[in-house]
């Protein structure tokens, strides 16, 4: 069915996106499996005494060529190494992204995605509230966790600048892990609000990209909101949920998924 492949396409392009994000970054920062971005480990070291806090953030990723380009907004909420983006797909830009793509996602509780991740606990939780299910995966990142004690942080100032009329120290920062890798970044700080970094530009592997933070507020989070909801529906992968809610929305035998074939005999 042509609602179904489109429908795949763009939760693939969505999916994406979101490697990109976790992929991306200094080892012991977004590293792991495919559940948006994470500020733990070296990354966390970027917001130096600021760890609780909640914002508006747009993430923009650029590749090599032109239709690599992603921007996505979302809200953050961090506290002491726990993060929880709040995004919604239809509002990805991309030249990926097809009109009726997004209509798509929408009409099957695909448009909103939240991202948690625990380090504490070794998890990462995606969630649908549209399909009241969520994917509970392990964190493949074993630095995750990892104490601030364990990275050394030098800034070189670079210049002050304005950055959505917050006055800022522009600094480049370089981050060492116990391995002695370096991770580097462009960093804004802002001087009215404890020294955050609204603004954060960074370039691995072929992949550019840049977090704005607006609407910052520097008290912490709720508990509850590094929790999944207990009563969505618990899944072990991404690829069992999608596939289950797929079957639910469309059926076997109506083009949509066949049921898994029992096991031949021996």
């Amino acid at each position: 069915m042509k609602t179904q492949s489109v429908i795949i396409l763009t939760a693939s392009l969505c999916l994406g996106f979101l490697s990109a994000q976790a992929q991306f970054g200094p080892r012991g920062g977004m590293g792991g499996a495919t559940a948006g971005p994470r500020f733990s480990g070296s990354t966390a070291r970027l917001f130096g005494d600021n760890s609780s806090f909640s914002a508006t953030m747009e993430m923009q990723t650029k590749g090599a060529s032109a239709d690599d380009a992603m921007t996505m907004p979302g809200k953050i909420s961090f506290d002491q190494g726990k993060s929880r983006f709040e995004m919604d797909l239809t509002q990805m830009k991309s030249d990926k992204m097809r009109p009726e793509a997004a209509a798509q996602m929408k009409s099957m509780g695909m448009d909103k995605m939240i991202t948690i991740s625990r380090p504490d606990k070794k998890v990462s939780y995606l969630i649908y509230p549209g399909m009241q299910a969520y994917a509970e995966t392990p964190l493949q990142d074993p630095s995750a966790g990892a104490a601030a004690s364990d990275f050394k942080f030098e800034t070189t100032e670079l210049g002050k600048e304005t950055v959505d009329g917050h006055d800022c120290v522009k600094n480049k920062a370089v981050v060492t892990d116990k391995e002695g890798n370096l991770h580097e970044s462009i960093i804004w700080n802002a001087t009215d609000l404890k020294k955050f970094p609204v603004k954060i530009e960074q370039a691995e592997q072929g992949t550019a990209v840049t977090m704005l933070f607006k609407d910052v507020k520097l008290s912490g989070p709720e508990a509850s909101l590094f929790e999944p909801p207990s009563d969505f529906t618990k899944y072990d992968s991404m690829q069992t949920m999608m596939q289950q809610q797929m079957m639910k929305r469309f059926g076997a035998g109506a083009g949509g998924f066949p049921p898994p074939r029992p096991p031949r005999s021996q």
